[in-house]
């Protein structure tokens, strides 16, 4: 058993795909008509054929609650890795990324977090 698909629950489909490909750098795999919506996901370029992230959108009537209570206690809605926290930081911070969390060494891991534009904070971490 793996893992082949995770979500990220996002507000606006259009802003997340635009956010997740042109500043994060994920690369879209899937967008096809589902109907008033879109299935979207995209994966990291070093995984193509990795786990895919779908952009769902938050019409559920607990998602946007469930989404603001993680904001508020500045919970991030889940973690993507990467080789250097702080060389990602400056280069988010560059194209305008928003942090709630500047990077932080953790023992075994440093992390930052982030606002994704789309209703979510995300955190990303590099693993020692």
């Amino acid at each position: 058993m793996r893992v082949n698909l995770a979500s990220v629950m996002v507000d606006d489909e259009v802003k997340a795909l635009r956010f997740y490909t042109e500043v994060l750098g994920f690369k879209e795999k899937t967008n096809v008509p589902l109907g008033e919506h879109r299935w979207i996901t995209v994966v990291s370029p070093e995984s193509p054929d990795g786990t895919e992230l779908l952009l769902e959108p938050d019409e559920h009537p607990a998602a946007k609650p469930f989404k603001k209570a993680l904001v508020d206690d500045g919970i991030p809605v889940t973690s993507f890795a990467v080789d250097d926290v702080r060389a990602e930081h400056e280069r988010l911070r560059g194209l305008g990324v928003r942090f709630t969390q500047e990077p932080t060494d953790m023992g075994p891991v440093t992390t930052a977090v982030f606002d994704d534009t789309c209703g979510n904070l995300i955190q990303i971490a590099q693993h020692s």
